[in-house]
């Protein structure tokens, strides 16, 4: 099976005519992103990719995505004895053709989700258009057919334009889901449902995924937020004058506390919670973990059982394992349970309790600022969402006492 593994990457100087080593060094990539395979050698090909795609101005995220995506068509091409080089002349027969029909039964058992799969032939295709031009595919015909695709949208004036983009026959369309959604397509937990869980993570997760979902839960914040939370941030909160028992904690660019877009703001923390996490913080246990961490990484709330700190990855297959033993327990809501509805429940709750007391005009300022979103757009879904829930309860009460009415009916008499 293959594998995703992350490197330490060191560029070496090259050496000038005298022999003597040139002047600078360019600076080393952590945490490179390689796959290797079954047998233990690399993909040397898929690796430069990476190593390329590093040295531009994309996020180091993005490429790790990528490369995992990369990862399951590796697995794929091993499951099936493929090459990845290998194009006949039959395109049903070519490897990548057949990797876009697994992904399509995937979703069709509902086993992957759309976008997972949309993504993931999405990297497949990027990385052979990087191997074609480099010559390092060896097929002499076309990979698969292209075809231009013509996007129109309206600008901020209203005015209509088009998009044209480049496409082929191995993309999988990522359909919208039908109804009103949050970000990234995830449903709030009930507050029932959210109780329940963080119930059962205190009583059989790890004091930290208690703590990070905790956290995630009552102040909104995202994964990659909440791992990079700080013992000092803690603090620099301050208590809101206006808002008793709530504390406005600092996050974004200067505080080592990292936010979506870097964008600057204030998280909103329950004096109750934030209790929990500076208790946690002089824990015994959070101590050892922190003795081993490195000098650089001690400040850091959340440490693993080796001293280093959580990624984003660790804490999604985390809570992965964590599903899948609550729903043994019998906790059927958490089929598809993932970290991050744990701020669409934030989000929705504190709109909700808005929009009790002021105009939606300033529930939207006040959730915006609170969930740091960059754009207005993000939040107005949460004010389309709890509109449209609450049509739809007060439609299900109507129709329900409509079809009491019905069911009670005596057929028998009627009318002329």
């Amino acid at each position: 099976m293959a594998r995703l593994e992350f490197i330490q990457y060191d560029f070496e100087p090259l050496h000038v005519v005298d022999y003597r080593r040139a002047s600078g060094k360019r600076e080393g990539t952590p945490k490179l992103p390689q796959i290797f395979w079954d047998d233990g050698s690399g993909w040397s090909e898929a690796n430069v990719w990476a190593l390329e795609r590093q040295g531009s101005q994309l996020d180091s995220e993005t490429i790790k995505r990528t490369m995992k995506h990369l990862c399951s068509y590796a697995n794929f091409l091993e499951s099936r004895s493929l090459s990845w080089q290998h194009f006949p002349v039959k395109a049903q027969d070519r490897a990548p053709k057949k990797f876009r029909k697994h992904l399509i039964d995937e979703m069709e058992q509902g086993s992957l989700a759309n976008s997972t799969a949309s993504n993931c032939i999405n990297a497949v295709v990027q990385f052979y258009r990087f191997a074609k031009i480099h010559n390092l595919v060896g097929a002499k015909g076309p990979l698969w057919d292209d075809h231009m695709a013509v996007i129109r949208y309206h600008d901020s004036a209203g005015f209509e334009r088009a998009l044209v983009r480049l496409s082929s026959d191995l993309a999988i369309s990522n359909r919208a889901r039908i109804g009103t959604v949050l970000e990234d397509g995830l449903l709030p937990l009930s507050a029932q449902h959210m109780s329940t869980l963080l119930i059962y993570t205190s009583q059989y997760s790890t004091a930290e995924l208690h703590l990070m979902l905790s956290t995630g839960f009552f102040t909104g914040a995202r994964v990659g937020t909440v791992t990079t939370l700080t013992v000092s941030s803690l603090e620099t909160a301050r208590e809101d004058p206006q808002t008793p028992g709530i504390y406005l904690l600092p996050v974004g660019p200067g505080t080592k506390v990292a936010t979506k877009f870097s964008v600057t703001g204030n998280l909103l923390v329950p004096a109750a919670l934030l209790a929990d996490l500076k208790s946690y913080a002089t824990s015994t246990s959070r101590l050892l973990r922190e003795a081993k961490a490195s000098r650089t990484e001690k400040d850091r709330l959340f440490l693993g059982r080796s001293g280093k700190p959580y990624s984003v990855g660790t804490v999604n297959r985390l809570v992965h394992e964590m599903r899948n033993k609550a729903l043994i327990a019998g906790l059927k809501f958490m089929q598809k349970f993932k970290f991050h509805q744990s701020r669409a429940t934030f989000g929705t709750w504190l709109l909700q309790l808005l929009l009790n007391h002021v105009s939606p005009t300033i529930a939207l300022g006040f959730v915006k600022d609170a969930m740091l979103h960059k754009d207005e757009r993000v939040t107005m879904r949460y004010i389309t969402f709890n509109e449209n829930t609450r049509a739809k309860g007060e439609f299900a009460i109507a129709f329900n006492e409509a079809f009491t009415g019905l069911r009670d009916r005596d057929w028998n008499q009627t009318h002329a």
